[in-house]
């Protein structure tokens, strides 16, 4: 009897197992994650909330075949001049929209670079450091005063 108990507990397991293989082992980021990053610490100033239609202009995302219904949700925060730190979580309608969004986001930061290397140079090493990442349809985007900070956050 013990020996069909361990049995039935050994496929069991195996079939928990199998049935969570095929699904991501993290989650997809929101708000919470951003509101995270922004508590932990990584910013070395209080960023200001940017709404989604000014994110969508910032980003030039209509430059990448993007149309405006495509951003279904956005967290965005940006400093207000004084550095060139920001966080976004964008949420769109599917992965293909978050990828071209996402080449927008590394064309925008090649351009804060050529921007603000003459004018804010201290800041070239935190826009080079940039984490631009896709999980499905959603894009976490983070220039930081302290990268680990915000990595730590939203592990």
């Amino acid at each position: 009897m013990k020996k069909f108990v361990a049995i039935v507990l050994a496929l069991v397991l195996g079939l928990g197992l199998t049935a969570c293989g095929g699904k991501n082992n993290y989650a997809v980021w929101n708000a919470d994650h951003a509101q995270a990053i922004l508590d932990g610490g990584a910013f070395s100033e209080e960023l200001e909330e940017l709404d989604a239609d000014i994110a969508f202009d910032l980003y030039k995302l209509a430059d990448y075949g993007l149309d405006r219904e495509k951003l279904k949700e956005a967290t965005v925060h940006r400093s207000a001049g004084a550095t060139c730190e920001e966080l976004a979580v964008l949420i769109f309608d599917s992965e293909d929209s978050a990828s071209s969004a996402r080449d927008a986001l590394e064309d925008y930061v090649q351009n804060q670079i050529d921007e603000n290397s003459d004018y804010r140079p201290a800041e070239i090493p935190k826009l080079e450091n940039a984490r631009i990442n896709q999980r499905e349809e959603t894009i976490l985007f983070v220039v930081a005063n302290d990268m680990e900070a915000a990595q730590t956050a939203v592990e």
